[in-house]
């Protein structure tokens, strides 16, 4: 691809609809909803209530009229009806004929109010509107008989609804003229307080955009605001701290892998241009042996280069199946025998794990060469079950990793003195496969010192659910020049 085809890295990216337009719009339109929701409900209910309040208030006065004439008489019920209706409430008596006996306001002296004419003890109710005599459009009529002297009286008690409509729609104006500010007031604020918090967000991306792979060392600004915008500088640098620890770690692999494959194949080229140059064939034949061992030396290195690319890219490939671990360990142990120049001795108890047979033995194998170069004069090797798992170490009497590098040993290309050198046969890749291998089986390794003095490597590993039947364990004790191994307890 062309260079002026690739758009700028730190080009803003313009949208139509921002965060911000976005999370105001949304804030006012949910607030406007909910206005208009609540607004419809609490007039509803504040119709209901009213009109509830005036039904309880009007049968409330038609009872007292009632008690009225039976505890006195209907003169004196007549007193009360002039003296005791509130504002916009008509009280009627009417007598068995229809005609009103006694009324509260003289513009019902003359005309009933209602046709209603119940029985005695009996209560009905209905709307009245449109009485010419009375200024109120609409009325809420309660009538009540009522026995008095073997004849049926009418009490009428009747209040406008007037007011109750006026209520609710003062309220709805109110509402209605108030809602518009309080959506502006949310709109506004909303605004501000989503500019400010984009602001921080603006000014993290900007820094992010300037960090580039030439200064991966650069870090964002942390906001002391105690919220989400600080939690996202803080993961940008520890995001940023991790690309710095993978980019150094990388340039250092290939720094070192370049490193080691330098030595070879400078040899290989000159050994290559001088067995040219003798067309006798002497030379060739006196350098065969080291350029042999040169390739050979190469060739491990590569594949060890290639095992730890593969655990790079998401983990290496696992052909799992149960594999019997003192059986592994049996085969590693009579290879090493064969060129070892040490006392070995094992000590293996019948142990099934479940894993890739192959990268076990690799595993176990880089532990042992290792302890091999760096034993003095024993070697001894243990494979125990336990409550965990299947527990493997192997010791060596030469000197312990010191507390200070027992972690930096697995790392790759890594020699802690001149002892742990590339013309001592090790390239520093070997206990970096063996940790990258016990990690994809859910184990681990651990670089100790031995109780009795020495090096010790601890390999664990995760049991099964059916534990492996128990038998008598093997010892094998293995000295350089004898026969085959003594075997105990297997046959």
């Amino acid at each position: 691809m062309d260079a002026d085809k690739v758009p700028p890295q730190s080009e803003t990216v313009r949208t139509r609809w921002g965060v911000r337009k976005r999370a105001t719009a949304t804030a006012v339109a949910a607030v406007a909803a909910a206005l208009l929701v609540g607004g419809l409900i609490l007039l509803l209910l504040l119709q209901s209530a009213l009109v509830a309040s005036t039904e309880t208030l009007t049968r409330q006065q038609a009872e007292d009229v009632i008690v009225h004439i039976v505890e006195q008489d209907l003169d004196e019920a007549g007193k009360y009806v002039r003296s005791a209706a509130r504002p916009g409430q008509y009280i009627q008596i009417l007598d068995p004929k229809g005609s009103v006996y006694a009324a509260s306001v003289a513009a019902t002296a003359a005309t009933p109010i209602t046709t209603l004419r119940p029985e005695a003890k009996q209560t009905l109710s209905q709307r009245v509107s449109g009485l010419k005599s009375l200024p109120d459009d609409e009325l809420f009529v309660v009538a009540t008989g009522v026995g008095e002297d073997g004849k049926v009286y009418t009490v009428v008690v009747a209040a406008t609804v007037q007011v109750q409509s006026e209520t609710v729609t003062t309220v709805a104006w109110f509402m209605l003229g108030a809602a518009p500010l309080l959506v502006a007031g949310v709109g506004v604020g909303v605004w501000i307080l989503v500019g400010r918090s984009l602001r921080q967000v603006e000014r993290i991306r900007g820094q992010v955009a300037g960090i580039n792979a030439r200064r991966l060392d650069g870090r964002v600004e942390v906001p002391q605001t105690s919220d989400e915008i600080q939690a996202l500088a803080l993961t940008m640098n520890m995001m940023l701290e991790r690309l710095q620890a993978s980019d150094l770690e990388q340039r250092r692999f290939v720094s070192d892998a370049s490193h080691e494959l330098r030595s070879p194949l400078a040899t290989l080229s000159a050994g290559v241009e001088i067995a040219a140059a003798d067309s006798s064939g002497a030379t060739w034949e006196e350098m065969k042996e080291i350029l042999a061992g040169e390739t050979a030396r190469m060739r491990y290195l590569v594949e060890d280069l290639l095992t730890l690319a593969k655990t790079n890219d998401g983990g290496l490939r696992l052909d799992t199946a149960d594999v019997d671990l003192d059986d592994v360990l049996d085969e590693e142990v009579r290879r090493l025998r064969s060129t070892s120049k040490h006392e070995i001795e094992a000590l293996l108890e019948p142990a099934r794990v479940t894993g890739d047979v192959r990268r076990l033995g690799q595993a176990v194998r880089n532990v042992l060469d290792n302890a091999e170069r760096h034993a003095q004069s024993r070697i001894s090797i243990e494979v125990r079950n336990t409550a965990d798992g299947v527990l493997l170490t192997i010791d060596n009497d030469g000197p312990p990793v010191l507390v200070a590098e027992r972690e930096r040993i697995f790392e790759r290309f890594v020699r802690l003195d001149e002892s742990r050198s590339r013309e001592s046969g090790g390239s520093g890749l070997g206990l970096a496969i063996a940790a990258a291998i016990m990690s994809a089986h859910s184990g681990r390794i651990l670089s100790m010192e031995a109780p009795g003095g020495g090096c010790r490597f601890e390999l664990a590993f995760p049991g099964q659910e059916e534990s492996p039947e128990k038998a008598p364990p093997q010892r094998l004790t293995l000295l350089q020049g004898l026969g085959k191994p003594l075997r105990h307890g297997r046959g």
